[in-house]
């Protein structure tokens, strides 16, 4: 039975507000210098002809390198380090986008690039979710930082796109160089505010000399793995969308500001749903809006891949961004909640892990699919991953 609901003003007192403002800026910065890298990136390669395989590389390389380091961060932030994992991650993004701006465009920069922007935004990412956990001083206080936290995300990576459409206008490319060079000054900002973040406490030597959860201990915990399988889902559409979005209208001859607000829409949506997240997971469930939110973005994006009018694309993106916004953050409080308190970083990092384990399979098969009947066979392929996502995690909770 879920807990009564509790006054807005209630849930605010059981958050460290100003770790959270910290957490809350250094967020948005973050994601805004990741998408405008991702989006641009996206028309830099449709201006050099590159085919969808391509494509489909450069975008895996976002997701080669965390594989690899998501799960020793995880246990470097279990040992209290989320601060200085922050600070490497800002580090790195200042790294990948000089290396954007400053090369000359090609398949090489934008891979290695593309790759130092997938370790920069992971290392942030584990950090921030370790410091969402400090916000909050209780379980309801978690999940609400954990609501709001995915606000500062899709503010970022609605803000994003506004800013490609706003320079580039109804032109058909942006000022590739130009949003370049407006990616290093985001990403300087990220550093100076990777200083605001309040350190934790630190651990005691009697629990830093435990023994780390084992991560075959941590798979064999009930339902996890079914929550670990729905993250990979959601957030690889996510992923896909920023992609795949603009090479859709450039296929539709779509002009760039449109595509910008289109995507800005789906941020806004994301964003205006996890505002009332805890209140829905009280009215509704957090089982049942779940399999909700996972389900009404795959219709979304088969209206998407269809012919439809440009009219009926907004209220589509209005209901994936809704529905991946909930179950993105549902995904995540999900495995936090499963996890012992000694390894929650490491069981958040085994699903970053296989998010962009995810985002490196899914893109090379949407590519290849993508190759033979364009951008809109990737949303039929999105659409039923989610649905599959979704089967897979009642079969779990089914059997469980």
């Amino acid at each position: 039975m879920s807990e009564p609901q509790q006054a807005h003003g209630s849930i605010l007192s059981e958050i460290d507000l100003r770790l959270f403002a910290s957490l809350f800026v250094h967020t948005v910065l973050v994601y805004v210098v990741v998408i405008l890298a991702r989006v641009t990136a996206s028309y830099a390669m449709l201006d050099l002809g590159l085919s969808f395989f391509w494509v489909g590389v450069v975008s895996s390389a976002f997701s080669v390198i965390p594989i690899f380091i998501a799960v020793p961060l995880g246990r470097v932030n279990d040992r209290g380090h989320d601060n200085l994992t922050i600070r490497v991650g800002s580090a790195c993004l200042v790294l990948s986008a000089l290396i954007f701006w400053l090369s000359t465009p090609g398949i090489v920069s934008l891979f290695i690039a593309t790759a130092m922007l997938g370790v920069g935004q992971i290392c942030c990412m584990g950090g921030h979710q370790m410091v969402s956990i400090r916000a909050g001083k209780t379980l309801r206080g978690r999940d609400a930082v954990f609501g709001y936290h995915m606000v500062a995300i899709a503010t970022g990576q609605g803000f994003g796109p506004l800013l490609v459409g706003w320079i580039a206008g109804d032109a058909r490319l942006p000022p590739i160089g130009l949003l370049f060079g407006l990616m290093v000054a985001v990403s300087l900002l990220a550093v100076l505010a990777s200083f605001l973040l309040k350190p934790g406490a630190p651990k005691d030597s009697k629990a830093a000399a435990a023994a780390p959860v084992g991560l075959l201990e941590l798979l064999k915990l009930r339902g996890l793995l079914a929550w670990v399988m729905a993250s990979v889902m959601t957030i690889t559409a996510l992923d896909l969308i920023v992609v795949y979005l603009p090479l859709l209208g450039a296929e539709r001859h779509l002009d760039v500001a449109t595509i910008g607000m289109i995507m800005a829409v789906r941020a806004a949506s994301s964003m205006t749903a996890r505002l009332v997240y805890v209140p829905l997971v009280d009215l509704i469930g957090r089982e049942r809006l779940t399999y909700l939110t996972i389900l009404a973005p795959a219709a979304a994006f088969l209206v998407v891949a269809s012919p439809a009018p440009l009219w009926a694309i907004y209220p589509a993106m209005v209901v994936a961004g809704m529905g991946l916004g909930v179950s993105a953050t549902l995904t995540l409080s999900g495995v936090v909640n499963l996890a012992p308190t000694g390894a929650r970083a490491t069981a958040m990092s085994l699903r970053l892990t296989g998010n962009r384990l995810g985002q490196i399979v899914i893109p090379m098969g949407a590519s290849l699919v993508a190759t033979f009947s364009g951008a809109a066979g990737v949303f039929v392929i999105l659409a039923l991953t989610l649905s599959g996502s979704a089967a897979g995690l009642w079969s779990g909770r089914a059997r469980d």
